[in-house]
């Protein structure tokens, strides 16, 4: 079964066995407006925990995308250079940005279930 966690940074993370799909929340793509372009890593990059890994651009502004725990990239999100705005219609599903191979699982540990993640989207007003 797939766990989902959260940052502090609105990215969510789908953990299945060593890899992780990350993405942007709906609270996060609510607060960009419509997106129009997204640059998604390449299969191969590691990354480290809290690193920029990609950019997304909506009407509103550009936003850095970052790295919830550290890893290898093995997929990206092609799909979302010809269609970004998945990550309005479905940030939580097609609208993922990228997959990793998990590099510390410990470092989960350090992000938010469902239900914190909802009181810290309540304590920012």
């Amino acid at each position: 079964m797939a766990v989902v966690k959260y940052s502090e940074e609105h990215e969510w993370i789908r953990v299945e066995g060593d890899t992780g799909t990350i993405g942007i929340t709906q609270y996060a793509q609510e607060q960009l407006g419509d997106v129009v372009f997204v640059d998604v890593p390449a299969a191969g990059r590691k990354v480290a925990k809290g690193e920029s890994v990609a950019v997304v651009e909506s009407v509103k502004a550009a936003s850095d995308i970052y790295s919830p725990v550290s890893g290898e990239v093995v997929e990206a999100n092609a799909a979302l250079a010809e269609s970004p705005g998945d990550v309005n219609l479905e940030p939580m599903g097609k609208g993922w940005f990228f997959k990793l191979t998990i590099a510390d699982k410990s470092e989960l540990d350090e992000l938010m279930d469902e239900a914190g993640y909802a009181t810290f989207l309540k304590s920012l007003g």
